[in-house]
């Protein structure tokens, strides 16, 4: 087994980390643009191997695309991060050249890759993936509702003061500060729906919270978190390499499913070896299909300004 993360930022690096410290792959490729960067962190990584006592192998690569062949999961991070003030959507322009480059680099060494895209605006630069390279569907993932959802789960979690273990949650729509939908009505406790211990508005505080919870930490940090983005796509990775069939919401395209069509966005998926096998239809209120509805309008205004 073989991974490739593309972008050696906070946010890749993490990536990098969390994966090589659970052993998903014998080799972890991290490349980047920057002369040395991906070298040095990678060799940081390996010599915590003795220390930590795993055996994966990190990689560093300064833009030879070479030593990412044959790879199994490609990684996608690479991008500027996004600066406070500054919209998931403003990223669009710069970004989108970025992806577009990095997707044909990897495939052209790994064209049986699954290629996992974390860069924002992500399910934008997901369907510009899908769209510029022609790979099947069912290969190319966006990371944005894993990540959303582990921060639904832990507004709940901090809101009725137990452990986020006992969470279950799921954020669905686009990526974005207005465009996420926390599915406060099918929260858990486990197994006890969550209303049971919040009341209406406590929920709508943690919907609140959670849809601007990338922007808080970017008004706190000065850039964006790469902690959770880097935990969560390394729970997408382990689901695909170990074939976990775990039910996880990612941006997919979809055709016709949630009354959608040529568009990629976050609904739940179920995650296996050969990418995300099918997509798990929630049985949505109308509150819920209308907020899907126009997040599903927000992101194609956005995909719009790819002139594909």
């Amino acid at each position: 087994m073989k991974i490739t993360v593309v972008g050696a930022g906070a946010v890749g690096a993490t990536t990098a980390d969390n994966i090589i410290r659970r052993e998903l792959a014998e080799e972890v490729v991290l490349l980047d643009i920057k002369e040395g960067v991906s070298e040095g962190k990678s060799l940081d990584m390996y010599q915590t191997a003795a220390l930590l006592g795993f055996n994966t192998k990190p990689i560093g690569s300064t833009n030879d695309y070479e030593k990412t062949k044959g790879s199994d999961v490609v990684v996608i991070t690479s991008g500027l991060p996004r600066k406070p003030g500054m919209t998931r959507e403003e990223l669009i322009g710069i970004n989108a050249g970025i992806v577009k480059g990095v997707t044909e680099n990897l495939l052209k060494y790994s064209p049986k890759a699954i290629v996992i895209v974390v860069s924002n605006p992500m399910d934008t630069m997901t369907y510009l993936a899908l769209k510029e390279s022609g790979i099947p569907k069912k290969r190319l993932i966006g990371m944005g509702g894993a990540l959303d959802s582990a921060r639904f789960k832990t507004y709940l979690a901090l809101a009725m003061d137990v452990s986020p273990l006992d969470i279950h949650g799921m954020v669905i729509g686009g990526h974005g500060d207005t465009t996420m939908i926390p599915l406060t009505r099918l929260a858990t406790y486990n197994g006890i729906p969550v209303s049971r211990f919040l009341s209406a508005d406590q929920l709508e505080k943690v919907a609140a919270d959670t849809m601007v919870g990338g922007a808080t930490l970017t008004k706190l940090i000065g850039t964006s978190a790469w902690y959770a983005p880097g935990a969560a796509t390394m729970m997408l990775v382990e689901s695909i390499v170990r074939n976990q069939k775990r039910i996880v919401p990612c941006s997919v395209y979809l055709n016709g499913e949630y009354g959608q069509k040529d568009i990629c966005m976050g609904v739940p998926v179920v995650l296996g070896r050969s990418g995300w096998e099918k997509i798990v239809n929630l049985r949505l209120s109308d509150a819920e299909k209308a907020a899907f509805e126009k997040s599903a309008e927000a992101v194609r205004s956005m995909n719009a300004a790819l002139n594909l």
